[in-house]
């Protein structure tokens, strides 16, 4: 009569569940140093928790791991093998979690920044020409767009927008201070056309228009009068979404545009353009860095966040 052999059982993979690794590491501990109460001190365990770790971690690989009396402590064959083929591996992300849980890491790295046009010549000029100085192993990449973008999903830091148009769940810190409008002409379109006197007046003259990528309606121009807001709906035969093309019109005296303060002030110094309507002018809170909650202690985040905080309060 002929018998088949048996075919070996095929011992199931461990599954690692919670807790496993850390009886790993108590009996890593206790193998190196042969003594529960030394490992139990580097631990910062008791020595009867260090013991139940190991007790629970040979139950649940059904093997003895290490023989044990009252004075000593041996490895078995099963655990000096455990010892050999898990050792490095626990011990270098001991090591790793370990640095990274230090806290006093530099920053380092690339910092994704998503940032609308006019950020860059209101503010984040100066604040990234600091951060340079302070944090050279950073790399700021900024995106220019002015659309909406959701910062998480696709993949930045933090972006910089009014404070009106962040969403709820970020956290905010001030970019840049308040930010004024001014409507400016060239002295040779006033010399054609006379200055503007009231926001009314603009009815009459011929303005270059801006909207926004993500619509082509153009934007009505923004004035207070004695506390009230007022808008002046403009009309002109130029319309773009760039600044640099509306602000080359009117130096070229095609017309006025309306913009903001610190992205005309070298041609308002030089005199190229000229600032009219300014007891109308409106201001705006400024620009403001946004972030989740959960990247506020990221130390390249962090850093750039104080740093920016001191350019705009002027102690860089």
């Amino acid at each position: 009569m002929n018998r088949s052999n048996p075919k070996p059982t095929m011992k199931q993979p461990v599954v690692i569940r919670g807790g496993m690794l850390g009886r790993l590491a108590s009996f890593l501990s206790v193998a190196e140093l042969r003594s529960f109460s030394k490992a139990a001190r580097v631990l910062g365990m008791s020595p009867s928790a260090v013991s139940q770790a190991v007790s629970q971690l040979e139950a649940e690989l059904d093997v003895v791991l290490l023989v044990r009396s009252t004075r000593s402590v041996r490895v078995t064959d099963v655990g000096a093998r455990l010892v050999s083929e898990a050792g490095g591996s626990i011990r270098a992300a001991q090591n790793a979690l370990s640095a990274i849980g230090a806290g006093d890491e530099p920053p380092w790295g690339k910092l994704r920044l998503s940032v609308p046009r006019v950020a860059v010549r209101c503010g984040l000029a100066p604040v990234l020409l600091e951060f340079a100085k302070r944090y050279p192993d950073v790399t700021v990449d900024v995106t220019v767009d002015d659309r909406t973008v959701d910062i998480v999903a696709d993949g930045y830091d933090a972006g910089v927008r009014s404070r009106e148009s962040t969403q709820k769940d970020m956290l905010t810190a001030r970019l840049t201070a308040p930010i004024r409008f001014v409507v400016v002409g060239s002295p040779e379109y006033f010399a054609s056309h006379g200055v503007p006197k009231r926001p009314e007046d603009l009815l009459q003259h011929t303005c270059l228009g801006w909207h926004s990528l993500a619509s082509e309606n153009e934007y009505r121009w923004e004035f207070q009068r004695r506390g009230k807001d007022l808008e002046i709906a403009v009309t002109g035969n130029i319309v773009s979404n760039d600044h640099d093309v509306l602000v080359q019109a009117a130096l070229d005296g095609l017309g006025l545009a309306y913009t903001t303060l610190p992205e005309v002030a070298p041609e308002l110094e030089a005199g190229s353009l000229k600032a009219v309507l300014e007891s109308f002018s409106v201001s705006v809170p400024g620009l403001f860095l946004y972030y989740p909650a959960s990247s506020r202690k990221l130390p390249k985040l962090r850093a750039f966040v104080d740093c920016a905080l001191a350019v705009c309060n002027g102690n860089p």
